[in-house]
């Protein structure tokens, strides 16, 4: 049979699918304008999330690695923890009167210290912030640390210093960084869902798409190495990017999460004072209620009621529950009552999936959430981010003169 039988219909049918794939070129075309000038003008700020959020992944060890002498403690044979009471008294003790225990980390390992956080009130309205650290073998302080000054720009401390540009960038308005931070997070999401538009293969070449090309040049390296860095990390980069809107903007997000389901937001919920100058429980014993609620779980974070009005939480960890991956609970405490206000419990019956969403928001953002490889795919998510935007700025500059030498 005559092989141009078959010609006419081949022909009729690559016309629309001709103009389909003009069609969909036309299209990504644009969506790659909106990528290419989001990553020009955000991409510095990427670059800046990225790295110190790279470096924050390991923030507890590279302190204890900076601070040996303040962090790290010797574990003695057979010794238990002393009373929390006790080690609570030890870091008042190395503070002023004046100074209100705002913060308390456990130690993370046998050989790590408590990290106890002050605020201390000084001369003109302002306000200093310093770490104690205690011995947990022996309730003692092995040194204290001046972390910031409220009337200076930096933070005295490597790691406050990348934690605040990394939320904050060094921004002195809490309100305006939340906002930066915030909608530049968003617009980085946009970035990267038109990076993958873009990077989609219309012809079905995936191999080409998802690889570097061998043997190429050092512009075709370029590209390459930016669409497979964008391709790789973008499951990681958007909850990442997202949970960062979470954590800045939470009164933004809470109410558009309610929109679909009821949220309950922890730092929401207030103490009532009975009486003036009422007393209050301890932090130990908040942690002593949260214990009872949590018994098998490892207190991590203790968010200490420094403002009459302010509740404790105790966020524990290694909280095992049948069905839930996430073991890590936080309880939300009145500081007067001793009440249990709130449980961020996505394993509790009556939890709505909003607050399971919102739950996860920390742990997927610290990488936590999945353990050491969680945190290793933040980290390395995190590297990709310079990586991006320098590839990208090189990508438009060989272009741009690609396009003035053909103009000649």
């Amino acid at each position: 049979m005559n092989s141009n039988f078959y010609q006419p219909d081949t022909l009729i049918q690559s016309k629309p699918q001709n103009r389909e794939l003009s069609r969909l070129k036309t299209r990504r075309q644009r969506w790659l304008t909106v990528h290419l000038w989001l990553g020009l003008t955000l991409g510095l700020l990427l670059s800046i999330y990225g790295i110190t959020g790279s470096v924050l992944v390991f923030y507890a060890e590279i302190d204890e690695w900076l601070h040996p002498e303040l962090l790290v403690v010797e574990q003695p044979a057979n010794a238990a923890y002393r009373p929390l009471a006790e080690i609570f008294a030890a870091g008042k003790a190395a503070m002023p009167a004046n100074a209100r225990h705002s913060f308390a980390t456990y130690p993370r390992n046998a050989n790590a210290a408590f990290k106890l956080r002050y605020q201390v009130p000084v001369a003109d309205g302002q306000t200093e912030q310093w770490l104690v650290a205690v011995n947990p073998y022996t309730a003692s302080a092995t040194g204290t640390q001046l972390l910031r000054r409220s009337a200076d720009w930096l933070p005295a401390t490597l790691i406050n210093f990348l934690f605040e540009l990394h939320y904050a960038l060094l921004i002195p308005s809490d309100e305006v960084s939340a906002v930066v931070v915030g909608v530049s997070a968003a617009l980085l999401i946009v970035s990267t869902l038109t990076g993958l538009i873009v990077w989609w293969p219309l012809t079905g070449h995936w191999r080409n798409a998802l690889s570097f090309k061998a043997k190429a040049g050092k512009v075709r390296f370029n590209y390459d190495l930016h669409k497979t860095s964008g391709f790789y990390t973008a499951l990681v980069m958007v909850p990442v990017l997202f949970s960062g809107i979470y954590m800045v903007l939470p009164h933004n997000v809470v109410p558009v999460l309610e929109l679909f389901s009821p949220v309950t937001y922890r730092y929401w919920f207030q103490s009532t004072p009975p009486a003036p100058n009422a007393p209050a429980i301890g932090m130990d014993e908040a942690v002593a209620i949260a214990l009872r609620q949590y018994p098998d779980g490892h207190p991590h974070w203790i968010y200490g009621a420094s403002e009459p009005t302010k509740t404790y939480t105790v966020c524990q960890d290694g909280v095992d529950a049948p069905g839930s991956i996430l073991q890590r609970r936080c309880t939300v405490i009145d500081r007067y009552t001793g009440k249990i206000l709130d449980l961020d419990d996505p394993s509790l019956p009556t939890a709505t999936a909003g607050e399971v969403f919102t739950h996860w928001q920390w742990p997927l953002h610290s990488g936590q959430a999945f353990g050491m490889t969680g945190r290793i795919l933040v980290f390395i998510t995190g590297l990709a981010c310079p990586v991006l935007f320098a590839t990208g700025v090189i990508r438009w500059l060989q272009k741009r003169r690609g396009g003035r030498r053909a103009a000649k």
